[in-house]
């Protein structure tokens, strides 16, 4: 009998207090379909790093602190263990690490009887800087995936996962972005996952209905991914405030806003190719088309110029007035460049409302094909930006 901490009225959010290995025990014996594992990483050793451009030590609490090689050794071969007991046995699981302890997790795996399927580098396109200057910068964890038994087959959703490669096979390489300020609404953990991580994770190993096991719970990232994909979750966390984190991340959930937003997120692709909708005025467009230039109002200082998301991911340019003949054009490899309003008024452009624009470059010889129209109900503002994945709209012929 499980003493649960939370749970919600549909019971498909769980959440169990204490220690994984204790906790374990009360939870059915080949009941849990998959287990995402994000365990201590044992860092918490007085390093530094760098946090929204300040230095900040990277201790992240006792949990994390560094034993010999031998605790180590024995702590994953023991909640391995248990986890083992408790999947299914098509199930698998999902246990990410870095250089520090996953080559435990790998030692602990094998012995215990697992067939690892896949190791997964998730790069992340945002890494800190490497403030010794004496090793190559860390960029990525690594995530192993591993079925229960070596010979018994497992589930994998691979259409799904082709699917969202743009038909094809997904490798083994990742690129997420860390963790976003939009995903620390309700309260910061040291070492949250991106959800975008475990909403892929979920979607490429599970079916709907399906229940989840995260030993080490942390902020509930997995709860959110697993719930907003109709799965059921388990969560454990040994500390109070981190189970409170994860409360709240689920109650916010019942908004319809905040699921529906939640669920916009989740179909982007942050390695997409974007592309700038411009919608200009007639004269404007006609002398964009000459110059082979667009532009968009950008904001009150050139720093916020740098900073403006979907910029850094932006390849296409479309052109339109009211709708009217819209034209798509690859942007070229020039980047854009800051003008003043008045800069832009020199030029023929009717600049308002900002003291700085970005200014974006393409080729006007080469039109691209598109066989979507241009939905302009979502893009009220005439002069503003308007940067989303080109597969809401267009396919490249």
């Amino acid at each position: 009998m499980m003493k649960i901490y939370y749970q919600t009225p549909t019971k498909d959010f769980t959440l169990l207090h204490g220690d994984c290995m204790e906790r374990m025990n009360e939870i059915e014996d080949n009941s849990i379909d998959a287990i995402f594992a994000d365990p201590p990483y044992f860092l918490s050793n007085g390093g530094i790093s760098v946090q929204s451009g300040k230095v900040v030590c990277v201790d992240k609490g006792d949990w994390d602190k560094g034993g010999t090689p031998e605790y180590i050794y024995n702590f994953n071969r023991q909640w391995l263990s248990l986890c083992r007991s408790k999947l299914k046995d098509d199930g698998t699981i999902w246990i990410s690490g870095t250089h520090h302890n996953i080559h435990i997790v790998m030692r602990c795996l094998q012995e215990l009887g697992y067939k690892v399927l896949n190791t997964i580098t998730w790069q992340k396109t945002d890494p800190p800087p490497n403030l010794s200057c004496k090793y190559f910068n860390f960029s990525t964890e690594l995530i192993i995936w591993a079925r229960k038994h070596e010979k018994k087959t497992h589930k994998f959703n691979y259409e799904t996962m082709k699917q969202l490669n743009g038909g094809t096979q997904m490798t083994d390489v990742w690129r997420i972005p860390a963790v976003g300020l939009w995903e620390k609404q309700q309260g910061k953990h040291p070492t949250q996952k991106t959800l975008r991580l475990l909403y892929r994770i979920i979607l490429a190993s599970t079916n709907e209905g399906d229940t989840i096991l995260d030993p080490f719970s942390g902020s509930g990232t997995t709860g959110i991914a697993a719930n907003l994909l109709g799965r059921k979750y388990i969560g454990i966390e040994q500390e109070k405030q981190f189970c409170e984190l994860a409360l709240r991340r689920r109650a916010a959930l019942e908004d319809a806003n905040e699921h529906k937003r939640l669920c916009d997120k989740m179909r982007e692709n942050p390695q997409e190719t974007t592309v700038l909708i411009n919608h200009m005025r007639e004269t404007d467009r006609d002398l964009a088309m000459q110059l082979g230039i667009t532009y968009v109002r950008a904001g009150d200082s050139k720093g916020s110029l740098l900073v403006k998301q979907g910029f850094e991911r932006l390849g296409y340019i479309c052109l339109h007035t009211n709708g009217d003949n819209p034209q798509l054009f690859k942007q070229t490899n020039k980047g854009f460049r800051i003008y003043t309003a008045m800069d832009l008024q020199n030029m023929g452009f009717s600049a308002e409302n900002a003291p700085y624009y970005a200014v974006f470059l393409f080729n006007p010889n080469k039109e691209i094909s598109y066989d979507q129209a241009i939905d302009l109900h979502k893009k009220k503002y005439t002069q503003v930006a308007h940067i989303q994945p080109l597969s809401d709209f267009v396919k490249i012929k």
